[in-house]
């Protein structure tokens, strides 16, 4: 039986009602302040779960953080950031290190998908990868910085970018309420939209992380090596082509 499917197995006696131990996930649980966060941090989590792992795998996690109800009938409105800060919490300390930052990462990719697919409006998706990727990631900054609470929850998020030739992108959330080792899942959604919407490939560094004990969640984007030009046209076509979902780089695996 592979580890995490041992893990799991000798967990789920302890059922729905036992309290999520957040220990090795780093995440921790909101005492009920009642900020809300975007229903795509659960909706693109089952789904991933159910995709890398089975139907069966993905309900028993879900129930074992006591919101079962939610992937029998996915939310379709801002959620308590308690609901995945739970989910997130039992994610990591139910598979492998390895298997958990696939699922995030995942969960991650198909978020960003979607806010691609329904959030960002089509003449949007066709005029940022043409311009100059400088000026399109300092748009984007703006527009995810105007609608952070959908990832952030009652986190405090800040981005800048830096530079005009390579422009280097800085992103960081204070006090992050969906923090887990590395932020997988967070990093794929800011490499998803930066990388289709601003025509560059990009990298993504993860320097800081309050699940590890530092302070803030920060992440840094910057122009990946190679073609950059062949780049651009391939994510051009992605934007115009929302629907086709490409992989997630190794760098938010």
């Amino acid at each position: 039986m592979p580890t995490s499917e041992a893990r799991l197995s000798g967990r789920a006696a302890e059922g729905a009602e036992g309290e999520a131990e957040p220990a090795r996930s780093g995440t921790q649980i909101s005492n009920g302040n009642g900020a809300r966060i975007g229903p795509n941090s659960l909706i693109q989590t089952g789904q991933a779960l159910a995709a890398l792992f089975g139907d069966e795998t993905a309900r028993r996690i879900f129930d074992r953080a006591g919101i079962g109800h939610r992937y029998a009938d996915p939310p379709g409105t801002m959620l308590d950031e308690r609901e995945p800060q739970l989910l997130f919490a039992v994610l990591c300390d139910t598979l492998s290190d390895r298997d958990a930052t696939r699922v995030l990462a995942e969960a991650g990719h198909r978020t960003g998908h979607y806010l691609l697919a329904n959030r960002i409006p089509k003449p949007a998706r066709w005029l940022l990868p043409r311009l100059p990727s400088a000026i399109s990631a300092r748009l984007l900054g703006r527009a995810i910085s105007a609608h952070a609470w959908t990832f952030a929850g009652s986190g405090r998020f800040s981005g800048e970018v830096r530079g005009w030739r390579r422009p280097v992108i800085h992103l960081a959330i204070k006090a992050n309420p969906l923090a887990t080792p590395g932020c997988p899942w967070h990093g794929a959604v800011f490499e998803r939209l930066f990388a289709t919407l601003t025509a560059t490939q990009v990298s993504v560094l993860h320097p800081s992380c309050q699940a590890k004990g530092n302070d803030c969640c920060q992440w840094t984007l910057t122009a990946a090596t190679g073609s950059l030009r062949r780049a651009r046209m391939c994510r051009r076509a992605a934007a115009d082509r929302p629907d086709r979902e490409d992989h997630p780089s190794q760098a938010s695996r």
